[in-house]
């Protein structure tokens, strides 16, 4: 047996010959790991310029992945609002605490809502234990006279096929010349001589008796529906989250208010418009109506929350809703610069004709709502222009009814307001004219 000294220090250590051949072993062991373990780096060098030359295709493919998601989940997310908030088909609403009245009655005996869908007479006996549910339908609601019974027919023809459920104001209370149209016998008819859209609105569609209906559509009669479905309407509507919206108007259509209302054939749906020229300015900073947030009266589309605060607003004794449209957007129920818009894709014609107190025969430009519109031998008693002068006092009395409210309801915030030191001012200025 041989020792092999280690090392010299104070003391001597010596080491076997066989413990030598062992670290020598050892020594070649930890070389050979050295050279795997170059040739494992290197492999993994090669993975990962492969997985870099990789990563850009993948970034794409993550991205279009996570936007498809994104408008899938935001889609869902809407048409579930919807649905849980006004599944009233499902769910008992609360017991009404306002009416002192009901307390005679038995909380489940209680239904405060309704709607217009037509009930029979009788069923037979194997279908009377089945209640019909009404779900997913939508309301066109349209004051007509005969004289423009033509277009009302292709106008409900374009809704009927898409669930909506018809309801007709005559403001001519002739009844009797719509018989002959296949679809009458299914509208709910109701007259009243020579009164508006709105006068009919406020008595007839009562937030309680439409809360079964998705959408309301409030048109007039002199629409032309040749390029509009129903259908699509809706889902564009869901999709961009619009609680308050109209079809945009053909820019040939005869009568155009505002700017904001004519169809942007590039867009799907715009929510504002741009205008530096002429009274109205309407730029970037613009925040209100009519440069955004605004739809105009002859065809707006009320979600139901919408449609009930709106339906607080019209008032009851100013019938033809001047000034309205420009406090609409408080019904929005939120952003009105988001949650109201106009419609590109679906739009429609506005034909502009003059029915109520008028001939109806005339197609008339007006685009100045507060000055009376001229006709060529007229009478010393001009039903137009008189309408016209009481359109633009109810528009004064509107305004100052707003205005007396904000200075008397002292909690209430203008959610459109964020200068709250002007807002105080207004208040102090109003209190001081008082």
């Amino acid at each position: 047996m041989t020792l092999f000294p280690v090392f010299s220090t104070g003391s001597q250590c010596f080491i076997l010959e066989e413990d030598l051949q062992v670290l020598e072993s050892f020594e070649f062991v930890l070389s050979h790991e050295n050279d795997v373990s170059i040739c494992d780096a290197n492999q993994m060098k090669g993975k990962s310029i492969l997985k870099m030359k990789q990563l850009p295709f993948m970034i794409v493919v993550c991205t279009v992945m996570l936007f498809v998601v994104y408008r899938t989940l935001k889609y869902q997310y809407y048409q579930e609002e919807i649905d849980k908030k006004w599944s009233i088909l499902e769910e008992d609403k609360p017991y009404p605490d306002t009416s002192g009245n009901l307390k005679g009655l038995p909380r489940g005996i209680i239904q405060d809502t309704s709607d217009f869908e037509f009930r029979p007479l009788w069923l037979p006996s194997n279908l009377r234990s089945k209640a019909s549910v009404y779900s997913h339908r939508n309301l066109l609601a349209i004051p007509v006279g005969m004289k423009q019974k033509h277009n009302v027919d292709a106008m409900v023809q374009k809704f009927l096929p898409d669930n909506f459920t018809i309801i007709l104001f005559h403001y001519d209370a002739n009844l009797d010349g719509w018989w002959d149209l296949n679809w009458s016998t299914k509208a709910i008819h109701i007259i009243a001589q020579n009164q508006t859209k709105w006068w009919f609105a406020k008595r007839f569609l009562h937030p309680d008796i439409v809360s079964s209906y998705d959408y309301i559509f409030l048109w007039d009669e002199d629409l032309g529906v040749e390029h509009f479905s129903p259908s699509r309407y809706i889902e564009i509507v869901k999709e961009e989250g619009l609680e308050i919206s109209q079809p945009a108007l053909d820019p040939d259509s005869t009568e155009i208010h505002h700017r904001i209302t004519v169809r942007a054939r590039t867009k799907k749906v715009h929510r504002r418009v741009y205008e530096l020229r002429g009274n109205t300015r309407c730029s970037e900073s613009s925040k209100g109506p009519p440069c955004t947030g605004f739809v105009e009266g002859m065809a707006p589309v009320f979600s139901r929350s919408a449609w009930d605060c709106t339906w607080h607003l019209i008032q009851n004794d100013l019938v033809h809703g001047w000034g309205m449209d420009m406090k609409i957007g408080y019904c929005a129920q939120g952003d009105r610069t988001q949650n109201v818009g106009v419609v590109d894709r679906e739009y429609v014609v506005h034909k502009g004709i003059q029915t109520l107190g008028g001939s109806g025969d005339e197609t008339v430009k007006v685009f100045n709502r507060g000055r009376p519109t001229p006709r060529h031998g007229a009478s010393a008693f001009d039903e137009r222009v008189e309408i016209r002068r009481q359109s633009t006092w109810e528009l004064q009395v509107f305004q100052d009814r707003w205005n007396r409210a904000i200075a008397e309801d002292q909690s209430w915030v203008n959610p459109f307001n964020s200068d709250k030191k002007r807002r105080r001012r207004h208040r102090k200025k109003n209190n001081r004219f008082s």
